[in-house]
């Protein structure tokens, strides 16, 4: 069965920054057909749960404190690639709209609740070793 990295907080972890899940219910069907690996690369970046907010901002991630903690976003997208690499996942899905996940959208960098165009880190550094990313929003493409 074709494994898929997914974003832990989509099959029901509570690891969002707020300390809650993003579950998805197509998550039960997705089980059916692939064997799902979930994945916070911001706990496993080494970052806690609840947490300040964070943003991408002029190539850094800024938390909504003013501390930046680009390293730990960019060691738990590392780990994510390297376990992509390790158990040859050639799909994701990921939270968008997060600085870790997004694929489509992420917050302006602002903390204004404004949406752009962009990528979070582990999203970017997943797409520059071939995996596909979806969002939680194409689960029913994959489910095709």
């Amino acid at each position: 069965m074709e494994k898929i990295l997914i974003s832990a907080c989509l099959v029901g972890d509570k690891v969002r920054y707020d300390g809650k899940s993003q579950y998805n219910p197509l998550i039960k069907e997705l089980l059916d057909k692939y064997e799902l690996v979930p994945f916070c690369p911001e706990v496993e970046g080494g970052l806690k749960t609840p947490r300040v907010p964070s943003e991408i901002y002029k190539g850094k991630v800024i938390n909504k404190e003013g501390k930046d903690v680009t390293y730990q976003f960019n060691s738990g997208a590392d780990k994510a690639v390297n376990i992509c690499k390790y158990l040859e996942i050639k799909i994701a899905i990921l939270k968008d709209q997060s600085p870790s996940c997004g694929s489509k959208e992420i917050h302006d960098g602002k903390f204004t609740g404004r949406l752009i165009k962009g990528k979070g880190i582990t999203a970017t550094k997943l797409e520059q070793i071939g995996v596909k990313v979806y969002t939680e929003n194409e689960i029913e493409e994959l489910l095709k």
